[in-house]
């Protein structure tokens, strides 16, 4: 088993109404690959041993860790509960996502949490341009960071909300139609990353495509 690490929390902050942005340290000479997540659980006592993945949203640059975490119930209800100076266990890195060539990321609700370390890291090295993002949400208020995907993507942006028609902003499911429509070359590389129905549906379309895709569900 890789090494174990606990870390404090440093910085709390609300991102949306259910996600929250965790700020914690980062142990000395600590790494992972831009995409990867680690095991992670709450250093108290009952709690240290229900360990769930998350994925690393700061790059290696950064001096912290951070991750980004939506409230559903159990453990994330846990998390969102706790104060800056609480400890998380940190532990088995795993591979997710891994960047391979410019394409097309496709994401639903926190299914961009994977990604977002992915998008800082080639920004850092100047190497975002060339890449698309497509992001579906329920509603506007449900969009996860999304000033900061509208800087780094600018026209290479597409956001969609199924549940909320909204100007500038695309209305409907990410599916074939949506696909066909929004994207004219298939023999980009795709990453996917939503709930296991979303990521399910879009992997189908894009073998029938014949289109190379890393997909993750969660």
């Amino acid at each position: 088993m890789a090494q174990e690490h606990v870390v404090r929390i440093i910085q709390i902050e609300e991102v949306t109404h259910d996600v929250k942005r965790f700020i914690v340290e980062k142990p000395a000479g600590f790494q992972f690959i831009p995409g990867h997540s680690a095991l992670v659980s709450i250093n108290k006592s009952g709690l240290r041993d229900d360990k769930h993945p998350f994925t690393f949203t700061s790059t290696n640059d950064d001096p912290f860790l951070e991750f980004i975490i939506k409230r559903y119930g159990g453990m994330t209800k846990r998390l969102h509960e706790l104060r800056p100076g609480d400890e998380l266990s940190i532990a088995d890195i795993f591979g997710s996502v891994r960047y391979q060539n410019k394409g097309v990321f496709i994401a639903a609700g926190t299914g961009i949490t994977p990604f977002l370390a992915i998008f800082r890291q080639l920004n850092k090295d100047k190497s975002l341009a060339g890449n698309t993002l497509i992001y579906s949400n329920k509603m506007h208020k449900d969009i996860i960071n999304e000033q900061e995907l509208r800087s780094l993507f600018r026209d290479k942006l597409i956001l969609t909300l199924t549940r909320e028609e909204k100007q500038g902003y695309s209305y409907g499911r990410i599916d074939e139609a949506f696909l066909k429509k929004k994207v004219s070359n298939f023999t980009q590389h795709f990453y996917v990353c939503g709930p296991d129905d979303f990521s399910a549906a879009v992997k189908k379309f894009l073998a029938e495509q014949k289109a190379e895709a890393d997909v993750l569900e969660f």
